[in-house]
This record gives C-alpha cells, sequence and structure tokens, in this order.
C-alpha cells in the first residue's frame, strides 16, 4: 500500500520541505526579520544615523534664513533628504543579508517558500520607513516650533498633497533599496548601485533635458513628488516608479526564487 503526502510544492529554485513540513507563520517571518533589520551593529548604527542627519539637517534652514525658504515644507524637505539618503541602504542589507551571510541554505530550509521570506523582509522596510517618515515629521515640527518660539516667521504652508509627498518619497526611497538588493544579492554592490545610479542621472540630466524629467530621480520623486506637484508631472513620477522600482524590484524576486543554493 502506498500513502500519499499532500505537501505545497517548493517554488522553482527552492528546496524542497521536509517530510514534517509546517508552515512557520508570517508574524515569525517578520519578527526574525526585524531583528536582523535592527539588531546589527550595522544597521543600528545606521538607523542612528539617519536619526542623527535628520537632526543635523534640520539645523540648516534653522540657521541659515536668509539663503533658504522659512517655509514649513522647506523644512520638511531637509527631513526628506536624511531620511532617503541612509535608509535605502538599511534596505539594502535586509534584502542581501540571506546571501551576504552564506545563511541563504539554513533560511530557505527553514522556509522553503522564498516568496515568504522575501516578503517578510518588504514589509519590514515598509515599516522603517514608515517609521522614518514620523521621525521626519515630529524633527520638523519640532525645528518650526524652536523657530517660530524665537520670533521669527515661517510660513505656514503645508497642504495634504506635500504631506502624502514627504511619506511617498520616503517609501519609494526604501523600495528603490529593496528593489536593488533583490536584484543584485550583493550588499556593496546595491550600496555603490544606489548612491551612483542617481548620481549619474543628474549628472546626465543636466545636458539632456529628457533624461531630467524622466529618469532623474532628484527631479522626480525629490522635487516634485516631495512637494506635491503631481499636476503635469504624474507621468514623470509614474514612468519613474516604473523604471526605480518596479522593474527591478520584479526582476530581482524573480532571480531569488530561482537562484541556485551552492
Amino acid at each position: 500500500m502506498t500513502t500519499t503526502l499532500n505537501r505545497p510544492v517548493p517554488a522553482p529554485g527552492a528546496l524542497a520541505p521536509g517530510p514534517n513540513f509546517d508552515p512557520i507563520p508570517f508574524r515569525r517571518l517578520l519578527r526574525v526579520e526585524w531583528g536582523k533589520a535592527t539588531d546589527t551593529r550595522a544597521a543600528r548604527w545606521l538607523l542612528a544615523l539617519v536619526g542623527m542627519s535628520t537632526v543635523a539637517l534640520m539645523l540648516a534652514p534653522m540657521l541659515a534664513p536668509k539663503s533658504i525658504d522659512q517655509t514649513y515644507t522647506s523644512y520638511l524637505g531637509f527631513a526628506a533628504l536624511a531620511t532617503t539618503y541612509l535608509l535605502p541602504v538599511v534596505s539594502i542589507l535586509t534584502l542581501t543579508s540571506e546571501w551576504n551571510q552564506r545563511t541563504a541554505l539554513t533560511t530557505f530550509t527553514q522556509e522553503s517558500r522564498r516568496m515568504r521570506v522575501t516578503g517578510a523582509k518588504i514589509t519590514v522596510s515598509v515599516l522603517l520607513g514608515g517609521v522614518a517618515a514620523l521621525f521626519g515629521a515630529l524633527v520638523t515640527a519640532a525645528g518650526v516650533g524652536v523657530v517660530a518660539g524665537s520670533g521669527r516667521a515661517v510660513e505656514a504652508d503645508l497642504n495634504e498633497g506635500v504631506i502624502i509627498g514627504f511619506v511617498l518619497v520616503v517609501l519609494v526611497n526604501v523600495f528603490i533599496g529593496v528593489a536593488l538588493g533583490a536584484l543584485l544579492h550583493n550588499s556593496a554592490s546595491a550600496i555603490v548601485a544606489s548612491f551612483a545610479l542617481p548620481t549619474t542621472f543628474v549628472m546626465l540630466g543636466r545636458a539632456s533635458k529628457p533624461i531630467a524629467e524622466w529618469l532623474d530621480v532628484s527631479t522626480i520623486f525629490n522635487k516634485w513628488l516631495l512637494n506635491g506637484e503631481w499636476s503635469g508631472h504624474t507621468p514623470q513620477i509614474l514612468v519613474g516608479i516604473m523604471l526605480w522600482v518596479a522593474i527591478p524590484l520584479t526582476i530581482g524576486l524573480v532571480r531569488t526564487v530561482r537562484r541556485e543554493i551552492k
């Protein structure tokens, strides 16, 4: 007599589950990935630097009122700059940890469904992005409050579009880090790419208006999206999200599922 066991079929490239396969709850995966993203020495330093740089950059508009616009939007832009500069590196380290530390065999033996593990990593990155956006907003409010308390006028020009744009800019930059990490599977290469590629397109954009309007993240995201300027720029913003996030992330997810573990 032959007994057939009903087991989930592993994804291509994934390790087959053992005979006593027991699905790991997603909340446990989240807890593990949250620990990897926040409990390592490198991650703690990076998160601390994100916080310190946010506070430090907020001093720029406070100490240079004649050269920097004294508006709430301007202050919020400095918070966005600090948050989006280093936070994507945390996302990169989160997505590449298994491949860099050679723990992929252990991780994907315990949970053969690689998309669930990757989904937990992406969720943790989004949560960190949300926390960073909230922290940036609080630092901005504190900076404006200090300046207003000193008797200097700060224009209250915030609106719904700017607030949404600020949150989206933080999350889009986080997703760029996620996409590069999933695509390259190597921390050093992905980190270099996260700084080199935007800088390259900024330089190219100075010589070519189409590149500046369709590929330069400093214009598409850090200017139009951050300031809530959707009118007239919606196609460029959507194309930018597709080219910088959707396409590399899709290719990266396919590679993560199919890559052989050696």
